[in-house]
């Protein structure tokens, strides 16, 4: 469901920092992916790919320890192209007056924005945007409701512009023509139907200063100067309230603004200690403007939502969950008033406080399975745009109408062919880490592995742990491409809520300070321990790979436990925790004492002993399992020179490595026929090493661009494929 309202879905300038390994391709609305994936909390961006024509059945590559492995030949193999291609439609969205229904589909392959009439259904849609290259990740509308917005990089360098298409003309109009920026959409009020608030770098690289930007004419006013803040927050009618920093110690600082001899000024407001920074702080206002609502972990341990009032200082509780942080709110969309609070565990659960909503929930709830997100409201509120999110199945997104006569109407499913493959479920299961701390975490199997549709196979498989990035982000129950995909490969796969994964409170989160490649790689042991005592895993055939902070945790288990490890497979990974500290994009400067009191202090002789003793790139000699790096050229986060140094320090001790490098990709794959070619190569890799069976590659790498500067020679089919 909706995260209140744009200026209330994250607390502020911190949220959106937390999850600042996460590999993805950053969106306006600030979601975060698996870096090989690429997908959203709505839809995975997997396109249905057909098998090619006098092909109808595809046979298996298998190794030759495959007879080894659990008996698959009754399930058929799923072309890659099912799982990590674009969506057929994607992201349902009303306009503000409920006349337009906008989504992502594609347009000769690229995902474009299509916007049709909500009476057709959107069956009368049309491309509004022209992207022909990376494709469109999400969108927004205007309040003038004839307006598109959307943000776009160059080749996944994340220097992002602001776009609008104006529906009456179809003119796309680049609203931030600047070069070297970075912007990103503030605020946008219905108040003001024809601007939006958008923060700009150009002064400063380090800090972004807030424009108000008239949306038809592209004309911007100065707002607010940044002075050195992390951020601001402002109302519906565009006034900054709040300016945020981080403070030399890692907690946050809320200030107010006033006026000295006439001259701006800031006045401290809340200051939050660094326990509590993370998890803690206001997200907005309601309609008058004099409440406040806050995010709050003090004196507690996970985040209860509660409300400010601005003028008293009262504070009242609204929800709270003593095992999970907040992970959504439902307000309405012009009285402000919060109507439903998420909390997720293991899996989604909402409270209902509005009682008027009851009605409509409940009849949801019978239209379809799956967790149900509400993905727009109109200003009215008459319609909702409705989706439902499973774990073996694809999205299914609904019209809804509210009022006496309810009714859903079936708009599209985002990958219809889905339905029809043999896709398994994902199981949660909680672990106990060594000290005790739960580890939320999801498992799936093998389709037929285990008869009794449990969490034990009949006998011990492959497994490959998938670790996800962030490292402040988190895995969560749904469908999961990369599972599927391992799964109908033959191994089980285990993704892990490691400590410093968000939404299980303070303490969990802070559990991981300083414990990179210590306590946070334990507990990703401590999972495959379990695996293997449950009979789930075989401990001769255990992978483990992931994205950005999962494509660390890959080198830090060749590196620092490679005799539990048969191979691994690291997406955009860091190979030192110095030289990754020491590049950040100037833009997160306002951070840095967070990753300081988190990571390590890069500038001080004793933090960088430190971070060396946990940087995988200097402890390269212990390498002696098989490892495969995927890595974009423009990739502002985890920049190239990562992976070519710990490529460079394996090949000078002649320790075998796969490098695959991605010219115009950034920290993730955006591209489709970019994650084809990688995710071929991937699945040949894990075969290779865990015995399973895989697609060949053939001509996955058709449309893609990709260099191979070592080991090409090393997995089957990829020299021939370079070929074609």
């Amino acid at each position: 469901m909706i995260a209140l309202q744009r200026h209330l879905c994250s607390l502020a300038f911190g949220v959106a920092a937390l999850a600042w390994l996460a590999g993805c391709t950053p969106a306006p609305e600030k979601t975060t992916a698996p870096a090989n994936n690429v997908s959203t909390p709505e839809v995975s961006l997997g396109e249905e790919a057909k098998p090619a024509e006098g092909k109808p059945e595809m046979k298996p590559e298998t190794t030759a320890t495959d007879k080894e492995a659990f008996d698959m030949s009754a399930v058929p193999l799923i072309p890659r192209r099912k799982f990590f291609g674009n969506p057929e439609k994607a992201r349902a969205r009303l306009s503000p007056d409920g006349t337009k229904l906008a989504y992502l589909a594609p347009v000769d392959g690229v995902l474009n924005v299509w916007v049709g009439s909500t009476q057709s259904l959107g069956k009368d849609a049309k491309p509004i945007t022209k992207d022909t290259h990376r494709g469109i990740r999400s969108f927004s509308w205007s309040y003038t409701n004839n307006h598109v917005l959307y943000t776009q990089d160059k080749d996944g360098d994340e220097n992002f512009h602001v776009y609008a298409v104006n529906l009456s003309t179809d003119e796309i109009k680049d609203l931030t023509p600047l070069e070297n920026i970075r912007a990103e959409i503030d605020n946008v009020s219905d108040l003001f139907p024809n601007e939006i608030l958008v923060g700009l770098n150009d002064r400063n690289p380090q800090l972004h200063d807030i424009y108000r930007l008239n949306v038809e004419t592209g004309e911007k006013e100065l707002l607010q100067e940044n002075p050195g803040f992390a951020g601001f927050l402002t109302d519906d009618n565009y006034k900054v309230r709040f300016a945020m920093t981080y403070t030399p110690d890692a907690g946050q600082l809320y200030l107010t603004p006033t006026e000295t001899d006439g001259k701006q000024d800031w006045k401290e407001f809340l200051k939050i200690d660094a326990a509590d920074a993370m998890t803690t702080g206001i997200a907005g206002f309601d309609k008058s403007g004099d409440v406040a609502y806050l995010f709050d972990s003090r004196e507690r341990n996970t985040a209860a939502l509660k409300s400010l009032d601005l003028k008293t200082g009262e504070e009242k509780l609204i929800a709270e969950n003593d095992k999970a942080d907040i992970s959504g709110v439902l307000t309405h969309p012009t009285e402000k008033t919060i109507q439903a609070v998420a909390f997720n565990y293991e899996r989604q659960e909402w409270d209902i406080l509005d009682k008027s909503l009851e009605a409509d929930l409940a009849f949801l709830k019978e239209q379809q399975d799956g967790e149900i997100q509400v993905t727009s409201r109109t200003l009215k509120d008459d319609l909702w745009t409705v989706a439902y999110i499973r774990d073996d199945g694809p999205i299914d997104f609904y019209l809804y109408h509210r009022g006496e006569e309810k009714k859903a109407e079936f708009l599209f499913s985002s990958q219809p062919e889905l339905a029809e493959l043999p896709l398994v479920k994902m199981h949660p299961v909680v672990i106990d880490a060594r000290d005790g701390l739960k580890l939320v975490s999801y498992l799936s199997l093998p389709k037929g592995s285990n008869p009794d549709g449990g969490l034990k196979p009949s006998q011990p498989l492959p497994l490959v742990l998938d670790v996800h990035g962030g490292p402040w982000a988190r895995d969560n129950w749904g469908f999961n491409p990369m599972h599927q995909l391992l799964a109908n490969r033959g191994y089980a796969v285990l993704s892990v809520n490691y400590r410093g994964s968000t939404g299980f409170g303070k303490d969990f989160l802070n559990a991981a300070n300083k414990e990179w490649a210590g306590k946070m790689h334990d507990d990703l042991l401590d999972a495959v321990d379990w695996a293997i005592a449950e009979g789930i895993a075989d401990p001769d055939k255990v992978a483990i790979m992931g994205g950005s902070y999962g494509g660390y945790a890959t080198l830090v288990g060749l590196t620092f436990t490679p005799e539990k490890f048969c191979c691994g497979v690291d997406i955009v990974g860091p190979s030192s925790l110095v030289t990754l500290l020491n590049n950040v994009p100037p833009y997160w400067m306002p951070f840095m004492p967070v990753m300081k009191d988190k990571v390590g202090d890069h500038e001080t002789e004793e933090g960088i002993k430190f971070l060396n003793e946990r940087s995988p790139l200097n402890f390269v000699d212990k390498i002696t399992k098989p490892l495969l790096i995927g890595q974009g050229a423009n990739d502002p986060r985890v920049k190239q020179a990562e992976a070519d140094q710990i490529v460079k320090a394996m090949e000078e001790k002649k320790i075998p490595v796969t490098y695959v490098l991605f010219p115009e990709e950034g920290h993730g794959f955006a591209k489709p026929e970019n994650r084809f070619a990688f995710n071929a190569v991937t699945e040949a890799f894990l075969a290779e090493n865990l015995g399973g069976r895989f697609e060949p590659i053939g001509d996955a790498f058709v449309g893609a661009k990709l260099e191979i500067p070592a080991g090409a020679a090393d997995i089957p089919g990829v020299e021939a494929a370079l070929q074609e």
